[in-house]
């Protein structure tokens, strides 16, 4: 039988099952509350509570960004609200609290600090006008929790609850509630009637007049005019209150309010039949409480009462005890009748509030002359305890006041529970003495050094990033004077916390630097130092005391001098050294201080124009915004200051623009008067992931919820814009005020691109105008049409869905009848009931999921039971593959969504036409076997399935249409750039831009919320550069740096390809972007495309004569299989007189010698390996180049490989990956001429109608190696020779410095998956372009997406080596498996990915690092790769272990690769999660550090255990694979 143990398990499950909304305030929104574990778990549950019609809510509040805002929404909105909190959030409430009591509010609250419980934060609110009960025991905060409820409900006023939970922490565990009780005691008609009801208003600050009232029934007789009244449920007024004739109603005003200390009313009404309306009283809460209180009685037998006495009935002497009671009585009851209390009474206080003078006198016995009143409240307002006044005006005052008992006051402080005993002699002492010590302390006064103050200020881990870019740039100077971890004696952190606090320490600081200036000045004129050095010192930095940039670079020298001249005066300012700099001292906060009790500090900062710099970290996600509650009143403090006109202004994210908060804290810091940087960083928790904060900041900038701006007033005085706009979109109330001013016009004159989109203002109901634009054009164009209509909807990720519903709508107007194909959000669905024929075709999406355009059509669907669509027919098809959820339990996602919406459908009393169809991937046809068979019957249902005369159907338009009717690469690529009313090009100049080294894109993190707010995806193009054997100057990266800044997304990505990559560049920037590389001397034609791309070569940094040798052919391989066609030069680099540009290749013909019209089947890829280092795995390309080095130790010529390639498709086994075949060896100089004539056998055989199985890996598996080599050698002329021999060690970096045999030095940097950024931790882009600044030599790409560092002079060692300290680019010190890794780019800009795989494989290496710790593996290197899709961009089939995405955070995991990278690897479980990688990983290292052979890889003991089998060629990569993929359906 489940038990409740603690009183915050009793109260949460009271809270939770009695309230519509729970209201959980926590320290922090990742730690919980002794209330909020047990309140996420019932939500998570999604456990029914008893007073809300629905799943009760509950919201996580942190504690200091005045959390009591959050309950006046929900209560306005006729929900029932409780809230869960600690004792330390009410004072700073009080203003909250007068207008909540007057409403049916419950506030539990559990009293801090722990084990020595502040009493005085509740005494503090007693005057607000809510009733307060105390519970004591683990029982008692059940049935008073109850009690609370009830109470509120009944009185329609607010409750608090209050206890000291360490009182029962030794009670023992009580049954769970009992719920009939439960509906005994609350008034249920009474919840429903407050339900019904919508509160109107939404000010804080106007009295809204509410009060709670009752309704009482007068019967006069005219015998005796004895009135008789009846209780009657409470009404809710805002008008006077007054008498109501019998047929006048009070019910169904609609606002609360409260009196609870008033009296009662009465009345001389005369009239024999009449209603009377009035406040609610102290008494009436006491009725209730009576009432209440006698229905728990009845059911359990425990009694309650206002004020209860326990002891003897004939004791002289009581306590009184407002404090933690459980120490006393237990002490007072032991069986120990010697002691001098033994005899004591206890009285306690159950009511608090409202203080009833009569129940207290009634509880107390007649034998009691002597009241020892026991309070622990440390802040007092009176000399006497609040509790002490209360009993003395109870008992000295009225009738019974001659007889009243002597009243002792004494004031508890810590008390252990071994010195209880002697306390209470000591009071028993006092009490009875003939002249008692009134306030006698008792007990330790203030909290005990071993009990902490649990709730200190802390600064959660995900906000450090911007406090360590603050160190960064100002290191010493930077002083922050209300620091978390700064000491200040006496004050506590919230007071420390608070702007005001910070704005005051500021004042004195600038006060003492201000007198330290004089005392500088002062001594300049005094004769008192050694020598005369220090004064001209002094002298000089005086004069520029106040500049920073002089003062600061002048400080050092000064202390330096001072230093040596030993004099009493210059040690007295030493003392103060610190001062000759000029700090750059800044304020940070949270948006607490937006809400009205933070901002009056912000406020006085920017009125003062003191020059100060605040920090504001809002961490308010994007998705919770509209959950906001706009009566909680949090201001733009931006906007705010930039009215105010003194101040510099700057809104800034880190996770969105690096760089702009460096500049805007720069700028901060210069500004001469106050200085706001609002610093976005959007946390659900505050210990989320980086990935969380990242796409959730992308969606709040993207969308003009965070805008990125600066406002600088002195920008105006030097004849620039006083704003400066960092990001693309606004929000409203900003674009409203730059309207004002003008500023608005002056920014769209300077950035014309950002016009038509600045403003923020989109929604829903933009997008649902743009559904009924779509519908309405339909069915005007299909007016005047006879037939029968069919709508078709689509849900389609892939494109599949959507090109079967496009050929079906065609297939339909074909057959006569009146087709509307739409996506299926794209349909306004209140128009879905009265469709006649709906055709619905979904794919299949992660784990069963609708696709991305079908889900809100799904949503608004699957929950309804009110939609009637009786009147419709439908039909539905759905896409899927049976094999992608390969264990039994995960087949019903094989193509649920088709099966679940088929179901929905007929519920809602849908007709089908036909069955559902399911296409199956795995068919032979594919899907296209399933839809054969259903598309007939369909046409037979609708009954247009023997029409006659029916036209032939265009054949689909294929990549090799595409290409032949490009023009040479040139399709309408031109006009698609030149228009700005979309951010998109047309499909098929999509294919052809990838052969001049871009990609269409866009940002899936946005896709989401960009389509909720009516806008097109966030497109943007990737760029790649083509750079022959990953060899760039130090001038060629800074100018990739400054491309990748200027028009990208501040990143560049190193490929698995040896070049750069830059990704989020708009449309309007790419031809800049392009035309920045061709600067640089650099390139982007065949960087993609069905061409030869970026040839590969081993950076080899321990030989550079023969990694010269090498680079050199790779360089002349590149430009001889570089297609031929001007259209490059044309499209991107004309200059202002549209004449071609010249660049560094020029040749201008249009044809293709070498690849022809239609260029080659699919992409072609060669690579260079030197071993012993296969880091540029040469078996994983179409051609591979082993370099052989003659006896002079220089290239004689190379191994040739043929046929690798990665591509696979998930369960479709015809396409695998494969490593290349071994054709023999040719000479150096031949093997430009080697590799064309491949290529173009290749060209002319390979597979142009399946582009799955058009790779050169197919071509050579379907016509036999033999034979292929044959085709290549009869073109060539000759054959090749036997191979010669060679070892490869590994395919992995060699980090860290080496010297080659010329002296010069090189270093290997560790680059994470190849992403070169700026982040708070580490500066790594900055330090690289700083480095490239002054290195003389190369920067040279890996094929592991690392960096080398090459060519270094031993004279300029020292430097370089101190550059990389201060940047922290040195550390190489990072785990085998790490340094062994390597990761795609995948989410948020690849369109193929299905999983993340950058952002991820980072985590989930740091998941196992602990267990290679353990096992002595940390320095072992392991080969893992992840890809969010199995297209396979970092070669994971040839790693060690490798996950490939399958679905959004489901992995096939794949084992048994090589090490060399000459073996592919092969599935091990196919769809698990980050759960089930652990636990398979785990105990796999640990048995693999236990069993290993000498010398043994990680593959190769997997396989030697038996846990995979090796795979021995592409061909048998699908089979003996170790989770077999079950048939058919579960």
């Amino acid at each position: 039988m489940a038990l409740v143990t603690s009183c915050g398990e009793a109260v949460a499950r009271i809270a939770y099952i009695a309230s519509d909304v729970v209201l959980s305030v926590q320290p922090s929104l990742a730690s919980d509350s002794e209330f909020s574990t047990h309140l996420h778990t019932f939500a998570a549950n999604q456990s029914p509570g008893l007073i809300s019609k629905e799943i009760p809510e509950v919201h996580a509040v942190r504690h200091n960004v005045d959390p009591l805002l959050s309950a006046f929404r929900p209560l306005r909105s006729g929900k029932l609200v409780s809230i869960t909190t600690t004792s330390s959030i009410l004072l700073s409430s009080i203003p909250h609290l007068y207008k909540l009591a007057k409403y049916p509010i419950v506030l539990h609250v559990s009293l801090h600090p722990r084990n020595h419980p502040e009493y005085s934060d509740v005494t503090s609110i007693r005057q607000s006008g809510f009733t307060f009960l105390q519970s004591e025991t683990l029982q008692e905060a059940q049935d008073i929790a109850l009690t609370a409820h009830a109470l509120a409900i009944k009185s329609g006023t607010g409750v608090i609850h209050f206890f000291d939970a360490t009182n029962s922490k030794d009670d023992d565990p009580i049954s769970l509630e009992d719920r009939d009780l439960v509906k005994t005691v609350l008034d249920l008609d009474a919840a429903r009637a407050y339900q019904s009801v919508r509160i109107g208003g939404s000010s804080l600050y106007v009295d809204d007049g509410r009060q709670a009232v009752i309704t009482d029934d007068y019967s006069v007789t005219a015998q005796s005019h004895q009135i008789q009244s009846g209780l009657v449920k409470a009404a809710f007024v805002q008008s006077p209150i007054k008498a109501l004739g019998r047929h006048e109603s009070s019910v169904g005003s609609s606002l609360r309010g409260s009196s609870v200390d008033s009296r009662p009313t009465s009345s001389s009404a005369t009239s024999l039949d009449s209603t009377f309306i009035r406040s609610i009283t102290s008494d009436d809460i006491y009725n209730y409480l009576v009432d209440i209180w006698s229905k728990i009685n009845l059911r359990t037998g425990r009694i309650y009462q206002a004020f209860e006495y326990s002891g003897p009935n004939d004791a002289e002497s009581a306590l009184f005890i407002f404090g933690s009671t459980g120490l006393f009585i237990d002490e007072i009851q032991a069986d120990n009748p010697s002691d001098s209390f033994a005899e004591f009474g206890v009285i306690t206080a159950r009511l608090y509030r409202p203080w009833l003078s009569g129940r207290l006198i009634e509880s107390i016995p007649r034998s009691v002359k002597r009241i020892a009143v026991l309070e622990r409240v440390k802040r007092k307002t009176t000399r006497w305890g609040p509790v002490f006044l209360d009993i003395l005006t109870s008992l000295k005052t009225g009738p019974s006041s001659a007889n009243a008992p002597v009243i002792v006051g004494h004031q508890l402080g810590y008390i252990e529970p071994a010195t209880v005993r002697q306390a209470l002699r000591g009071i028993f002492q006092n009490l009875n003495s003939s002249s008692p010590i009134q306030n006698l302390e008792v007990g330790i006064s203030g909290l005990p050094k071993q009990i902490p103050d649990e709730h200190g200020h802390q600064q959660p881990n995900v906000e450090s990033a911007y406090m360590k870019i603050l160190e960064q740039i100002f290191g010493e100077r930077l002083y922050v004077a209300n620091r978390l971890d700064s000491a200040n004696a006496g004050i506590s952190t919230t007071i420390e916390a608070s702007p005001e606090y910070g704005f005051g320490s500021l004042l004195a600081r600038a006060d003492h630097r201000r007198r330290f200036i004089g005392e500088v000045q002062e001594a300049t004129m005094e004769r008192d130092f050694a020598t005369d050095v220090p004064q001209s010192w002094l002298s000089k930095w005086a004069l520029s005391a106040e500049d920073i940039s002089k003062a600061n670079a002048m400080a050092p020298d000064v202390i330096a001098r001072l230093s040596t001249d030993g004099s009493r005066l210059a040690s007295k300012l030493l003392s103060s050294k610190t001062l000759f700099y000029k700090e750059s001292q800044w304020l940070i906060g949270s948006d607490a201080w937006a809400y009205d009790l933070g901002n009056s500090g912000v406020h006085h900062v920017i009125a003062s124009g003191a020059n100060i710099n605040m920090l504001i970290i809002d961490s308010q996600p994007w998705s919770e915004r509209a959950a906001a509650d706009a009566s909680r009143r949090k201001k733009d403090i931006g906007l705010y200051a930039m009215n105010f006109g003194n101040a510099y202004v700057a809104s800034v994210a880190v996770y969105s623009s690096y760089t702009q908060v460096l500049e805007a804290m720069i700028e901060a810091d210069q500004f001469n008067g106050p200085s706001v940087v609002l610093a976005y960083l959007p946390y659900h928790k505050e210990n989320d992931s980086p990935l969380t904060v990242l796409q959730e900041t992308k969606k709040a900038v993207d969308l003009g919820y965070w805008p990125l701006y600066r406002w600088n007033p002195e920008n105006e005085e030097r004849g620039g814009l006083n704003f400066s706009l960092d990001s693309e979109r606004i929000k409203q109330e900003l674009e409203e005020f730059l309207r004002r001013d003008n500023h608005l016009t002056q920014l769209m004159k300077r950035h014309p691109e950002f016009s038509a989109s600045l403003s923020e203002s989109y929604g829903t109901e933009v997008r649902t105008l743009q559904k009924r634009k779509a519908k309405d054009a339909y069915e005007k164009m299909l007016e005047g049409l006879y037939g029968t209509p069919m709508t078709i909807l689509f849900a389609s990720d892939n494109g599949n869905a959507e090109s079967l519903a496009k050929r079906l709508g065609n297939r339909g107007r074909a057959r006569g009848l009146k087709t509307i194909v739409m996506a299926m959000d794209d349909f306004p669905f209140e128009d879905l009931s009265g469709e006649e024929n709906v055709i619905m075709l979904t794919s299949t999406a992660g784990q069963g999921e609708f696709p991305q355009n079908g889900r809100a059509f799904w949503d608004a669907i699957k929950d309804n039971i009110d939609l009637d669509l009786s009147h419709i027919r439908y039909a539905v098809f759905a896409l899927g593959d049976s094999h992608y959820w390969p264990r039994k339990e995960d087949k019903i996602y094989y193509n649920k969504p088709g099966k679940d919406l088929d179901a929905k459908i007929a519920i809602l009393g849908g007709k089908r036409l036909t069955d559902h169809g399911l296409g199956d991937d795995q068919d032979p046809d594919g899907y296209q076997t399933g839809y054969a068979a259903w598309e007939p019957e369909l046409w037979r249902a609708l009954g247009v399935d023997n029409v006659e005369g029916l036209p032939e159907e265009p054949p689909t338009i294929t990549n090799e249409d595409i290409k032949i009717q490009s023009n040479f690469l040139r399709g309408t690529i031109t006009e698609g750039l030149e228009d700005t009313t979309t951010g998109a090009i047309a499909a098929s100049d999509q294919q052809l831009t990838k052969f001049h080294g871009t990609y269409m894109q866009d940002d899936r993190d946005l896709r989401d919320e960009r389509k909720a707010q009516g806008l097109e995806p966030a497109y943007a193009f990737m760029i790649r550069c083509r750079l022959n054997g990953g060899v760039a100057s130090a001038s060629q990266w800074l100018q990739m740096d400054s491309i990748s800044s200027n028009y990208g997304n501040e990143t560049m990505k190193l490929t698995t390809r040896q070049t750069f990559q830059f990704h989020g560049v708009v449309k309007g920037k790419l031809k800049s972007a392009m035309r920045g590389i061709n600067k640089a001397l650099m390139t982007t034609i065949a960087a993609c495309g069905d061409v030869n791309r970026n040839v590969m070569c081993s950076i080899l940094p321990t030989k550079s004569a023969y990694h010269g040798d090498t680079h050199r052919v790779s360089a002349k391989i590149s430009d001889h299989l570089l297609p031929a066609t001007t259209a490059y030069h044309e499209i991107w680099l004309k200059d202002e007189n549209d004449k071609k540009t010249k660049v560094g290749g020029d040749a201008i013909v249009d044809q293709e010698p070498l690849y022809g019209p239609t260029y080659l089947p699919r992409k072609f890829k060669i690579t260079i390996a030197i071993p012993p280092h296969n880091d540029t795995d040469v078996y994983a390309h179409d051609v591979g180049l082993i370099a052989i080095k003659g006896v002079n130790g220089r290239l004689e010529g190379f191994n040739i490989l043929a046929g690798g390639g990665m591509g696979v498709t998930h369960n479709n086994k015809k396409t695998y990956p494969r490593t290349g075949s071994m054709l023999g060896y040719v000479r150096a100089e031949k093997v430009h001429y080697v590799c064309e004539k491949i290529m173009l056998v290749q060209r002319d055989n390979g597979d142009r109608k399946n582009r799955k199985h058009a790779r050169l890996k197919y071509t050579i598996d379907d016509m036999g190696v033999d034979v292929f080599r044959e085709k290549v050698e009869n073109l060539l002329g000759y054959k090749f020779e036997n191979p010669r021999p060679f070892e490869f060690k590994s395919n992995i970096d060699t980090f860290g410095w080496q010297k080659d045999e010329m002296g010069m030095n090189h270093f290997t940097f560790f680059i994470e998956n190849g992403r070169v950024e700026d982040t708070a931790d580490f500066p790594m882009k900055t330090g690289l372009r700083e480095i490239a600044k002054v290195h003389k030599g190369e920067f040279r790409l890996t094929g592991n997406q690392h960096l080398c560092l090459s060519g270094v002079h031993n004279n300029d060692l020292e430097n370089i080596k101190g550059m990389m300290k201060q940047y922290k680019l040195d550390n190489v010190q990072f785990s085998g498996l790490r340094l062994s890794s390597s990761a795609c780019v995948a989410f948020p800009t690849c369109g193929l990915a299905m999983a993340e795989s950058e952002r991820y494989l980072p985590t989930l290496i740091t998941k196992l690092e602990n267990c290679l710790e353990d096992n002595g593996l940390r320095q072992d290197s392991i080969v893992m790769r992840m890809t969010g899709c199995p297209n396979g961009c970092a070669r994971p089939w040839l790693a060690e272990v490798a996950f490939v995405g399958k679905a959004y955070g489901a992995y096939n995991m794949y084992l048994g690769g090589g090490y060399h990278g000459q073996r592919l690897n092969k599935l091990y479980r196919s769809s698990i999660q980050e759960e089930e990688i652990l636990e398979i990983m785990k105990p796999l290292l640990k048995r693999y550090s236990m069993e290993r052979e000498e010398g043994e890889r990680f593959g190769d003991f997997t396989i030697r255990i038996g846990v995979i089998r090796a795979t021995t060629e592409g061909k048998t990569f699908h089979d003996d694979v170790a989770e077999v993929e079950s048939e058919g359906e579960a």
